[in-house]
């Protein structure tokens, strides 16, 4: 049975660990996975070797520790998903959602996606990514299942497949907008997510 990563249990500990798991998601989203050492690692984040091995025993699980990072701050920056309540809040969530992406910085790549794109057909990695987007697409979920008590929703409309349908809309767009340097298609992925979502409506 694989080691499982050590948890912190002191502040002191736990400032060292996500010092170690922000430096790694950092470099890893400029520079990829396998441009990503545990040298560098440990030169961004000022911790020691020894260090490094006490919380993952190796890459491997500083990887999976990055990817809960990223989804961490993925939500963190889309605070309107956990309140979907009505279909007026599904227009606020993706209005945040095109927020992050516009400006001089241009739309940026999902640093999910970017790990999907490298090492997608990992079959360890692609599950712990396909857990990573199911927890994005549970907040949706929970928020078609108001809906659907509410009245709002059909009630033969399936909350889950239609918010995979949103994933599957908002990745695309990303993608594109990012390679392209080109919100409309985050623009336009958005507009078509939410319109067949409001398809379902009562």
């Amino acid at each position: 049975m694989e080691a499982q990563p050590t948890v912190a249990v002191t502040a002191h500990g736990r400032r060292t660990r996500d010092a170690i798991v922000d430096a790694a998601a950092q470099l890893m989203y400029v520079n990829g996975v396998s441009g990503t050492s545990v040298d560098k690692v440990l030169a961004a984040s000022g911790a020691g070797k020894s260090q490094m091995y006490h919380y993952f025993k190796n890459k491997d699980q500083l990887v999976e520790a990055v990817i809960d990072r990223y989804l961490e701050e993925i939500l963190g920056k889309q605070p309107t998903i956990r309140e979907l309540k009505s279909w007026p809040d599904f227009d606020r969530w993706a209005e945040q959602v095109l927020s992050l992406h516009r400006g001089p910085s241009g739309p940026i790549a999902c640093p999910l996606g970017n790990i999907a794109g490298e090492l997608g057909d990992d079959p360890r990695v692609r599950a712990l990514l396909d857990r990573a987007y199911l927890e994005w697409e549970s907040h949706l979920t929970n928020g078609l299942n108001t809906l659907r008590d509410n009245g709002s929703l059909h009630p033969d409309a399936d909350p889950a497949r239609l918010a995979q349908a949103v994933m599957t809309c908002l990745q695309g767009g990303l993608l594109l907008g990012h390679i392209r340097n080109d919100i409309t298609p985050i623009e336009d992925a958005l507009r078509i997510a939410v319109a067949h979502l409001r398809s379902h409506a009562i």
